[in-house]
């Protein structure tokens, strides 16, 4: 007995002889599907299945990344993106089923990229440590070369993306990764939403509950010693929120004990001052994500419209 998710289909379980006993192939075609998920009375031939694909970055390392395009024909237009780094820094995107992905494709005609830059685990040692330190905004040129990309023949001629209506959005880390982006990279992404995200690494450092402090010190650098104190600053979004010039969407729990809501009010209080539209959607009952149902559904409301 055994379950299957794929990027286009929520969770079932199946059974099926041991491949010893029958081959391998022959195993595979015996399979017997026990469970039909539940979607809604949607179709499920309409969802979107992720495509896999590799681009060069800066230095010549070349990035996974999976493709979540809309069902629709080449000649209907270019396609908006939305680029959604993952949180970590040490996560990985997995091709699975995401209804808000499927959401986002069919209705808004959006097609969602899972990169899994430098830094992702499930590539190696060398590949996981690649962004520690000062090699922290390595990651985010792994941003910028997918932007190349998109823009690229190969993402033209695939998926008919449109390089001039780009999005990023993530959360934890990737939010992080979403502020580092729209400071780096303010003509090429239209607007970025920020879920719990660092603003700050000295004061996310500073903040964050003492069991994780030394953990993450391993991996960003320890705030301690001045000369990485001062790089860490140098790099922190809060301290560049004055090249941020796409519309900004903040969202942050209230009682994060790993991300606490300082590093959303700081970042907020930066670039409204600079003039550039910012929302802020503060959760009172939340803490590093959303987990109640009523909260998500509100979250996902402002986004929907925060897109459009």
């Amino acid at each position: 007995m055994f379950s299957v998710i794929t990027g286009s289909a929520p969770g079932d379980v199946y059974t099926a002889p041991l491949p010893e006993v029958l081959g391998p192939a022959s195993a595979v075609a015996a399979a017997t599907r026990w469970t039909e998920s539940e979607v809604g009375g949607l179709d499920p031939s309409t969802f979107t299945e992720p495509v896999l694909v590799h681009y060069t970055s800066f230095d010549g390392l070349v990035v996974p990344a999976f493709v979540y395009a809309p069902r629709r024909r080449v000649d209907e237009g270019p396609i908006p993106v939305v680029v959604h780094p993952h949180g970590g820094p040490e996560g990985q995107h997995r091709p699975k089923f995401n209804p808000f992905y499927q959401y986002l494709t069919a209705e808004l005609g959006i097609c969602v990229i899972d990169p899994n830059v430098r830094g992702s685990s499930g590539y190696g040692k060398e590949y996981v440590s690649m962004d520690n330190g000062r090699r922290r905004e390595d990651s985010v040129k792994d941003i910028g070369a997918l932007l190349d990309w998109i823009g690229g023949e190969e993402a033209r001629a695939r998926f008919n993306l449109d390089a001039s209506r780009v999005g990023v959005w993530g959360g934890s880390y990737g939010g992080y990764m979403t502020l580092a982006s729209l400071v780096h990279y303010p003509q090429r992404l239209r607007c970025g939403i920020d879920m719990v995200g660092i603003s700050n690494f000295v004061t996310f450092l500073e903040n964050t509950k003492g069991y994780r402090r030394d953990l993450r010190r391993v991996k960003y650098g320890d705030e301690r010693d001045p000369e990485m104190r001062a790089f860490l600053e140098s790099i922190s979004p809060s301290r560049n929120a004055d090249r941020i010039r796409s519309p900004l969407f903040i969202v942050q729990g209230a009682n994060d004990p790993r991300v606490p809501r300082s590093e959303a009010e700081q970042i907020h209080e930066c670039v409204a001052k600079s003039g550039v539209p910012v929302w802020y959607m503060l959760a009172e009952d939340e803490g590093h994500g959303f987990r109640k149902k009523d909260n998500i559904d509100a979250y996902q409301e402002a986004m929907v419209a925060f897109w459009r």
